[in-house]
């Protein structure tokens, strides 16, 4: 026979107990709590043999070591549902078997209410190592996602206990709401922040080691992509720190970007009138060639850009092996062309203006 225990004992919860067992209150509640023990220990070793399994196939230790945090979990669960199920069979009062039966499974509740977050961690620890494969999830955001993943389970983890005992918890929901939106509006900036950090990790439109300059000037090398900010360390030496929001909305130019970290230089050079244009392209050919800092390939070159006002106007295009060199280059290259064109007894222009003055008529 089955044993009804009330309308609301617990929800979906209903034990039934086979004919052919010894009958009896204690002896059926005895029997029971041996079964669930057996059963318990039967987990246990299922568990065990499937670790070992599981070692033999597979490089890693993760899967052990989920297996390893679910053995505890569930086998005092099944202990605890065996010891609700005995407590079904004796012959205790509505109000007090309610109470036995609700409070082993709320303990039970408990059990994987702290199981599971150190589960989630390890999962959550093992993808934050795989960047390449889980994007969103790095070492920077792990704490984000670590902290949310504990929330939902406690989230859960009361939703669980409140059906479990009956309470109505309508008041307490719309409490929890209220607090939710003055948080919301109390910490906009800081989530918004947050918010944009992730996304700037998931999409990642530059990483740490990116030379990127904003639309506002600042140029500097990535340092550190945070959930509040971005660092990023200027030429000279100075770490500027901006907020995740304004790095989500502001136009980025990544100088890292690409399928290489090569950059091109563009180096204007003005000659007077009346130079041979042959002769100017040979010598910043020459310049850009001789420059250890300038890459072979691509190869340097040279182009009549305009017919200035007061010059013949070059320009010499070369490529650097990467954006830090820019400084560096940029100078060798202006010193070694102003020196050969010197050389080679090419003028450099410069503007000139001519005054004339009329005599007014007395």
């Amino acid at each position: 026979m089955i044993q009804q225990t009330g309308d609301s004992l617990a929800p979906g919860l209903d034990f039934s107990y086979p004919q052919f067992l010894p009958q009896g209150p204690w002896a059926e509640a005895g029997t029971l709590f041996v079964l669930s023990v057996v059963t318990a220990w039967l987990s246990s070793w299922i568990l065990r043999l499937t670790l070992k399994a599981l070692a033999g196939k597979t490089k890693t230790l993760l899967d052990d070591q989920v297996i390893g945090f679910l053995h505890g979990p569930v086998v005092k669960t099944v202990v605890l549902f065996g010891l609700a199920a005995s407590a079904t069979r004796l012959n205790l009062a509505d109000a007090a078997l309610k109470g036995t039966v609700r409070g082993l499974l709320s303990l039970a509740l408990l059990v994987w209410a702290f199981a599971l977050p150190k589960i989630c961690s390890l999962l959550l620890g093992a993808a934050s190592c795989q960047e390449d494969r889980f994007k969103a999830v790095g070492k920077s955001t792990l704490p984000l996602f670590d902290n949310l993943a504990k929330l939902l389970i406690f989230g859960l983890a009361v939703f669980v206990l409140i059906s479990i005992w009956d309470v109505d918890a309508t008041g307490w929901l719309a409490s929890a709401g209220i607090l939710a939106m003055a948080v919301g509006f109390a910490a906009q900036d800081t989530l918004a922040n947050l918010f944009a950090g992730v996304f700037i990790i998931a999409d990642a439109p530059y990483r740490v080691g990116d030379f990127i300059v904003l639309d506002n000037g600042t140029r500097g090398q990535v340092t550190h992509i945070g959930l509040r900010s971005t660092r990023l360390l200027t030429r000279d030496d100075i770490e500027v720190s901006v907020p995740n929001s304004v790095m989500g909305s502001a136009t980025i130019t990544n100088e890292s970007g690409g399928g290489s970290q090569r950059r091109r230089l563009r180096v204007p050079v003005g000659v007077a009138y009346g130079s041979d244009v042959d002769q100017v392209r040979e010598v910043l050919m020459s310049v850009a060639k001789n420059e250890k800092l300038i890459c072979n390939n691509p190869e340097p070159r040279v182009r009549f850009r305009a017919l200035g006002e007061s010059s013949l106007d070059f320009e010499l295009l070369c490529w650097i092996s990467e954006p830090l060199l820019r400084g560096q280059a940029l100078d060798a290259l202006l010193r070694s062309v102003y020196l050969e064109l010197q050389a080679n007894k090419i003028e450099i222009p410069f503007p000139q203006r001519d005054l004339h003055v009329k005599e007014m008529p007395r």
